[in-house]
């Protein structure tokens, strides 16, 4: 065992010279300062305070929000999380029950759990299982009809699959009924600088957590709210300050100011150009055959189903590190890969011959829609009560104490405080899951 394992371990992860197609959005390139790693600072009379701030913090937030169009924006270094946590506790000061997608986030399940939130479940529709599909505004509106106590609806967009739910007609079906529309924008970031702005802030979202770091060059945590909804920005600091570690980081707080500098002078455009390399790639697998998410998707990110070409499971990295590829997930069928500007052309070209080795087939799942589990008792009583680990096979009858999922990016077949039914425990059988934390009530 070396005397630092974790260092050691990046360092030789570092030296297989993988081509990086996950998170961080840098990839890891030269695009920081080196004196970017010697401004370890706290926060001191001049270096402003990122719950009070009136200082620096202060103004590279205002010109954030310029960037971002919003009202608002709070600077984030404890990642999206703390973006989606504040979020959803402002919208839970306007009423405490709100619609979240089904394919929501963990850190909102748990946020549930911590604020007291009801959650009312709107399933994503899909006419092809491979992906976890889209949040239809119908869907939404027939729970709003049916709650007129909504406060707000919580949505993931893009997926992590990169598909996009149609967010303008969301947002009118929330704002007809009073409600306020939140979305998890964790993974979309850079929508707002593609050829046609997707941004979810400008299609009528009220409030985006946007995870920088994911997708833009921005260290690991590197995060910002944005909020256009009637909340004064004392509010929404405060908020923010309730669940956020008292000591950010400052060098994860520098490099959003310098991301966003980087945007406004030049930046924005290579991701444009990117936009139209990632479109070749995009149709290059479509002629290798390989399935896609249908529709409305990211235009930089790459998803393929490679179980229509009989690649799966564990197989999927082996095969992709075959060709010194690390792709952000392989989920047994599908896999992901996120691209920017600081992928370079070899990069790109390793892609593109691991692509030219698949050759799909036609092939179609048809996914079960809209089936929910039996509500007991709310998140927070499951997740704050006394709980035991009990054999999958025998956990039929018991509520469930955990979010029984590959989070992300799938849809969950259980959730904390829903009853486990036999069907439930087929699919976690399927899964390869043999054993689920249940609550002792």
């Amino acid at each position: 065992m070396p005397e630092t394992p974790l260092y050691t371990r990046l360092i030789e992860h570092k030296n297989k010279d993988y081509s990086s197609f996950h998170t961080p959005g840098h990839k890891c390139s030269e695009f920081f300062p080196q004196e970017l790693l010697k401004l370890d600072l706290t926060e001191l009379p001049d270096t402003d305070a990122l719950y009070e701030a009136d200082g620096a913090i202060r103004s590279a937030e205002i010109k954030l929000a310029e960037l971002f169009g919003a009202k608002h924006t709070l600077i984030s270094s404890g990642g999206c999380t703390l973006a989606i946590q504040t979020m959803l506790r402002l919208a839970c000061e306007k009423g405490k029950k709100i619609i979240f997608a089904r394919n929501s986030h963990r850190s909102a399940v748990h946020a549930c759990a911590l604020l007291g939130i009801e959650p009312l479940w709107v399933m994503p529709y899909s006419e092809n299982a491979f992906f976890s599909g889209r949040i239809r505004p119908e869907d939404v509106e027939a729970v709003l009809e049916k709650n007129r106590d909504v406060s707000a609806c919580y949505i993931t967009s893009p997926d992590y699959y990169g598909e996009l739910s149609d967010i303008r007609a969301i947002a009118d079906v929330c704002h007809s009924h009073g409600a306020w529309l939140l979305v998890d924008n964790a993974h979309g970031s850079h929508l707002a600088f593609m050829e046609n702005d997707l941004h979810p802030l400008h299609l009528g979202a009220d409030m985006s957590a946007c995870s920088l770091h994911k997708t833009l060059p921005v260290l690991t945590g590197g995060a910002v709210l944005n909020i256009n909804a009637d909340i004064s920005l004392e509010e929404a600091k405060n908020a923010m300050s309730l669940f956020g570690s008292t000591s950010p980081s400052y060098p994860i707080m520098a490099s959003i100011d310098l991301c966003r500098d980087y945007l406004q002078n030049g930046g924005s455009e290579e991701y444009r150009r990117l936009e139209k390399r990632a479109g070749l790639l995009k149709e290059f697998a479509s002629r290798q055959g390989l399935i896609q998410p249908e529709g409305l998707c990211d235009p930089i990110r790459l998803c393929i189903n490679t179980s229509c070409a009989g690649i799966v499971g564990g197989e999927q990295t082996e095969f992709f590190h075959s060709y010194n590829i690390e792709p952000e997930f392989c989920d047994g069928e599908n896999a992901v890969f996120i691209i920017t500007p600081f992928n370079s052309e070899r990069d790109l070209m390793r892609l593109e011959t691991a692509l030219t080795s698949i050759k799909g087939r036609n092939i179609k799942a048809v996914p079960d829609l809209n089936r929910l589990p039996e509500y007991a008792v709310s998140p927070r009583t499951a997740l704050f009560s006394k709980t035991e680990d009990v054999p999958v096979e025998r956990s039929a009858g018991r509520i469930s104490a955990d979010t029984a999922c590959p989070c992300p990016p799938g849809v969950p077949v259980i959730m904390p405080g829903e009853r486990i039914d036999d069907a439930v425990v087929r699919s976690l059988e399927k899964d390869g899951k043999s054993i689920i934390r249940c609550a002792v009530l």
